[in-house]
């Protein structure tokens, strides 16, 4: 997703979402870990997770 997409979303949602993308990247690093080769680059899922903490902080400044 792209930081404008993500922007939209409420606090809950970006918290929900959090965690789907931290999930999915465990699943990823565990095919990593077993010699397979992940279905969705890992770079792309730090960089959404990076994304969503900025998002979250920068939420909690504004109140």
């Amino acid at each position: 997703m792209k930081r404008k997409e993500f922007a939209k979303l409420k606090k809950e949602e970006l918290e929900a979402k959090l965690l789907d993308v931290k999930k999915e990247l465990m699943k990823e690093n565990a095919q990593v870990a077993r010699g397979s080769v992940p279905k969705v680059s890992l770079h792309a899922l730090k960089k959404n997770i990076a994304r969503l903490y900025m998002l979250l902080h920068r939420g909690e400044k504004k109140e």
